[in-house]
C-alpha cells in the first residue's frame, strides 16, 4: 500500500504519464527518468489508477513507450478494466520521434558455417549453408514457419525456386491422393514434415504429406488428416485439371533436400538445428535473425455487456507474429483466408435459403497479430504492422465506432485488415447472419488513409482489406497494392436474403498491382445483400497477369458476386469496363464507371496529402511481373 501511494503521488505530478523503456525496470515509478520495462506492467499501473479513481487521470492516461524492441511472452491483454472515457482515454503511444516495437519474435544467435557433411543437402548448397541451434521453450522445440533475416523474410526451402511452380498430374478424390511428376531433388523417402502448397482457383491449400510413393517418372502423394479429407471432398475451390490453362500448380516445401539457393532455410526438428543459406550481403555473424513465437501480440477484448472502450494505440509497431494452423492441421481455405473445418458436396442440392446450393462448408478464422472483440471507441493511428505470419489487425465482432488511420500494413502472410463476423465455426457459411442482438455486428468502423502493401504473401487467397457482415463501415482513401488476390472484399454469405449488412461505404481508395497469383478476382469485390452500400470514386488499375490462373481471362476491376444486392457502384475509375455481375440480387445501380470518369477522381483517390509519407514504404511490382491491359 505504501508503494502504491508513493507511485500515485509521483504520477499525479506527471498527469498520468507512464513511461516505459526496454532499458527500464518494472520496479521503477514510470517517470521519464525512471521508466518501467514492460507494457504489461504499465497497463497494470494504469488500471490501478482507474480503479482508485486517481485525480491525475482526469485528462487521460498516456503510456509512453520509448524506442526499441519489447519482446512479448504472452499477448498484451487489454480488458474492460483498462477502459477510459471520452474525456479520459487510455493512449498507448510512441515517445516523440521514436519507434517502439511489440515483437512476438525470438532471435536466433550463434550462427556458424556448416562444415560437416549433411545427409540430404544438395551439392550446390554445400559450403554455403549456415547452422544455428533452434530455439526451445522449457525443453520443447519452438515450431515456426517464418524466418526474417535483417527484417527480410527468408524462403522456407521449396522444391522449385523463385515464383515458378510445377503442375499436378491428377487428383484422386476417392483415394485422397495426388499424382505429381517425380521431384528432381534428392531422395525424399523418409522425409518428415514435408508439405504440398497447391494453387486452386481463388485459394491455395497447404497439405502435410503423409507418404510419397515413386513410380517411374511420377510420384503419388497421400496426406495427413483432417486436410486430406477436406481437400478431396469439397468441390470449390479444388485442384483443377485443365487442357486450356494447365493443371493446378504446386510446389513441395520443408525438406533439407530443397535448400538449394540463397535465401532459403530449413528447420530440422529432429536435430533441433536451423539451416540457412545467406543472401548476398548478409553476414550471419552479425545478422538479426528472428523467428516468430506468439500468434497474437495484442488482444483487446471485453464482453457484449461490458466492452473495452476509449483505448488507443499511436505510433506503435507490431512485428513477428506466428501462425501454426498449417503445421498442426493443414490449411484448406474456402475464401478470403477463412479455412474449412468441414466441407462437402451435397448429393441432393438445395437449402431453405438457396434452392440450387450444391455445397456446404464450415470455416475457421486465421489468427491475427492484433485482435479486437467487444470494444468501442478504440483506434490505431500511425502504427506499423509488419513481418506477420497471418492477419495483421482483426476487429472480429461486437465492435463499433473504431478507427484505423494512417497505419502501414506490410509483409503480412494473410489479410492486412479484417473486420466483421464471417461465419462462426458452428454456422454453415451460406446461412445469412442476422443476430438478434445487433451489438454483435461490427458497426461504424472507419478504415482510412492506410497503406496496405505486400500482404497475402503466404496465404495467397487472403485480401488487402476484408470485411464480413458489417454495417456502416467506411473504407476510405486507403492505398492497396501488391496483393496476391483481391484488394478490398466486403460481404459474406452468397445470399440475397436481407442480413446484418447495410450502408457500407467504399470511397476514394487507390488499388493497383493486385491478383499477383489468384484469379476470379477484382480490385473491389462484394458478396450478398447490403442495402445502402455505396462504392464510389475509387481508382483501380494494373492487375497482374497471374502465371498459374485457372482461367487467364477471369479477372475484373469491380466484381459483384453471388447475392450482391442494393449496392450503388458509381464514378469509379479504371482503364476499361471489365466488370462482373454474377448471380446478383435486385437493386444494384451501376453508373459511370470506367475510363471516362473525370480525371479529378482518379487523381484524388488514395492517401490524402497528410498521409502520403507512407508511400515510401510501398512495394510495387518488384519482380517486374506483366500487367493486364484491356
Amino acid at each position: 500500500m505504501i508503494l502504491i501511494a508513493f507511485l500515485l503521488l509521483t504520477l499525479s505530478t506527471n498527469a498520468a504519464d507512464i513511461w516505459v523503456s526496454p532499458t527500464g525496470s518494472d520496479q521503477n515509478v514510470g517517470t521519464k527518468d525512471q521508466p518501467m520495462a514492460t507494457p504489461l506492467a504499465a497497463l497494470r499501473r494504469a488500471r490501478e489508477l482507474r480503479r482508485l479513481n486517481d485525480e491525475s487521470i482526469k485528462n487521460g492516461i498516456h503510456i509512453i513507450l520509448r524506442g526499441g524492441t519489447y519482446q512479448l511472452f504472452e499477448p498484451l491483454f487489454v480488458r474492460p478494466e483498462d477502459s477510459g472515457t471520452a474525456a479520459s482515454p487510455t493512449v498507448i503511444e510512441a515517445a516523440p520521434g521514436e519507434v517502439p516495437v511489440l515483437s512476438g519474435g525470438v532471435n536466433i544467435q550463434g550462427w556458424q558455417k556448416q562444415k560437416a557433411s549433411l545427409l540430404g543437402l544438395a551439392a550446390v548448397a554445400k559450403g554455403n549453408v549456415w547452422v544455428a541451434d533452434a530455439p526451445t521453450v522449457a525443453g520443447a522445440l519452438l515450431n515456426y514457419r517464418q524466418l526474417w533475416v535483417n527484417n527480410r523474410k527468408a524462403t522456407r526451402a521449396r522444391s522449385i525456386n523463385a515464383d515458378s511452380m510445377s503442375r499436378i498430374l491428377s487428383w484422386n478424390h476417392k483415394e485422397q491422393t495426388c499424382w505429381i511428376p517425380k521431384p528432381k531433388t534428392g531422395n525424399l523417402r523418409g522425409v518428415v514434415g514435408m508439405e504440398m502448397f497447391i494453387h486452386q482457383w481463388w485459394a491455395i491449400a497447404v497439405l502435410r504429406i503423409k507418404a510419397i510413393q515413386l513410380q517411374g517418372d511420377s510420384a503419388k502423394l497421400s496426406f495427413e488428416q483432417p486436410e486430406s479429407r477436406i481437400q478431396s471432398e469439397h468441390p470449390w475451390p479444388a485442384p483443377f485439371i485443365s487442357k486450356k490453362a494447365g493443371n493446378s500448380a504446386f510446389y513441395l516445401t520443408n525438406a533439407l533436400q530443397f535448400l538449394d539457393e540463397p535465401g532459403e532455410w530449413y528447420l530440422d526438428t529432429k536435430s533441433r538445428k536451423i539451416y540457412y543459406w545467406p543472401r548476398k550481403g548478409e553476414d550471419m555473424a552479425s545478422a538479426n535473425a528472428v523467428v516468430p513465437s506468439l500468434e497474437t501480440l495484442v488482444k483487446i477484448e471485453g464482453s457484449i455487456d461490458n466492452p473495452v472502450s476509449h483505448v488507443y494505440f499511436k505510433g506503435i509497431a507490431f512485428e513477428h507474429s506466428s501462425w501454426l494452423r498449417p503445421s498442426q492441421a493443414g490449411l484448406v481455405p474456402h475464401q478470403a483466408g477463412m479455412y474449412m473445418l468441414d466441407a462437402y458436396k451435397l448429393k441432393i442440392p438445395g437449402t431453405p435459403d438457396k434452392k440450387g446450393l450444391e455445397n456446404q462448408a464450415w470455416v475457421g478464422r486465421p489468427a491475427a497479430a492484433v485482435q479486437v472483440a467487444y470494444a468501442n471507441n478504440t483506434g490505431f493511428e500511425a502504427c506499423r504492422f509488419e513481418h506477420l505470419a497471418s492477419t495483421g489487425l482483426d476487429y472480429q465482432r461486437g465492435t463499433h465506432d473504431d478507427e484505423i488511420k494512417g497505419c502501414l500494413f506490410k509483409d503480412i502472410g494473410g489479410t492486412g485488415i479484417l473486420t466483421g463476423v464471417f461465419s462462426d465455426e458452428s454456422t454453415e457459411v451460406h446461412l445469412p447472419y442476422n443476430p438478434k442482438d445487433l451489438r454483435e455486428v461490427c458497426t461504424n468502423e472507419h478504415i482510412t488513409n492506410n497503406l496496405v502493401t505486400d500482404v497475402s504473401n503466404e496465404d495467397w487467397g487472403c485480401v488487402g482489406i476484408g470485411a464480413g457482415y458489417v454495417k456502416n463501415i467506411n473504407i476510405e482513401h486507403n492505398e492497396i497494392c501488391e496483393t496476391s488476390y483481391t484488394a478490398i472484399s466486403v460481404g459474406w454469405g452468397w445470399t440475397k436474403t436481407i442480413n446484418a449488412m447495410s450502408n457500407n461505404r467504399i470511397y476514394a481508395n487507390k488499388i493497383s498491382h493486385y491478383a499477383k497469383h489468384m484469379y476470379d478476382v477484382a480490385g473491389i469485390y462484394t458478396l450478398s445483400a447490403q442495402p445502402g452500400t455505396l462504392i464510389t470514386e475509387n481508382y483501380v488499375d494494373s492487375i497482374y497477369k497471374a502465371p498459374y490462373a485457372h482461367d487467364p481471362v477471369h479477372w475484373f476491376y469491380l466484381y459483384l458476386d453471388e447475392g450482391s444486392s442494393y449496392i450503388t457502384i458509381k464514378d469509379n475509375w479504371c482503364p476499361a469496363e471489365n466488370f462482373l455481375k454474377n448471380a446478383n440480387g435486385p437493386g444494384n445501380t451501376w453508373e459511370n464507371n470506367g475510363p471516362t470518369v473525370p480525371i479529378k477522381i482518379k487523381n484524388e483517390a488514395g492517401l490524402q496529402p497528410a498521409y502520403q509519407y507512407l508511400l515510401k514504404e510501398r512495394v510495387n511490382n518488384p519482380a517486374n511481373q506483366p500487367i493486364n491491359h484491356s
